[in-house]
């Protein structure tokens, strides 16, 4: 039999998915990872299952199509195993630096991940920024991600250099005054208010 032939017989197949990249590194603190871990508990644990017995008792109703408990609980119940899986990506694939562990030599007052650093923009004014994880960021605190425009700018800097900050309308000097590496504080994971974390149906 010639090879178009066999081609022929074979049966057809869907297209075959891209072989995986490499995985991003998710560069993040110890309270950062706790924090994931704590909120990966809480969904697997309490709010999940509360939701699956809410779903489970309305669709135990009768009609489906017009129950609002049984339609809201399978949109919940999709939207958290939606996070449950992005929480185990970041998990999987964090790699935990402490801001407070000792830096020897030139490292200890260059600009890498956790460093708390002082510098001042073109006017004159200073600021004072923390390097974190995707995950940490809290701009009120002054809590940057490690993949910023920003911090992609004071990347292995010093005190006394001058780095440009590359933004889209222009290109501004930043002067560092001053890097430090001390503990960054995390807000630890907190029930989100009205989450479904015991059954609230009554079973008659």
């Amino acid at each position: 039999m010639v090879d178009w032939q066999m081609r022929e017989k074979r049966p057809l197949r869907g297209p075959r998915p891209e072989p995986a990249g490499p995985t991003l590194k998710n560069y993040i603190t110890p309270a950062g990872l706790q924090r994931l871990k704590d909120e990966h508990v809480f969904l697997l644990s309490r709010e999940r299952p509360a939701v699956v017995d809410v779903v489970a008792w309305a669709a135990s109703n009768g009609d489906r199509s017009e129950n609002a408990d049984y339609l809201y609980g399978k949109r919940r119940l999709g939207q958290i195993d939606s996070r449950i899986r992005f929480l185990a990506k970041r998990i999987d694939a964090a790699v935990v630096t402490d801001p407070a562990a000792a830096r020897q030599g030139s490292a200890a007052t260059r600009v890498f991940f956790g460093a708390t650093v002082t510098y001042k923009d073109a006017s004159g004014l200073e600021h004072v920024v923390s390097i974190v994880g995707i995950d940490e960021v809290d701009l009120d605190r002054g809590y940057i991600s490690w993949r910023s425009p920003l911090a992609n700018a004071l990347m292995k800097a010093s005190p006394g250099d001058r780095v440009h900050l590359r933004a889209p309308a222009k290109t501004e000097y930043l002067e560092i005054i001053e890097v430090e590496y001390a503990p960054i504080p995390m807000d630890p994971f907190r029930e989100p208010l009205g989450a479904e974390s015991k059954p609230k149906v009554e079973r008659s």
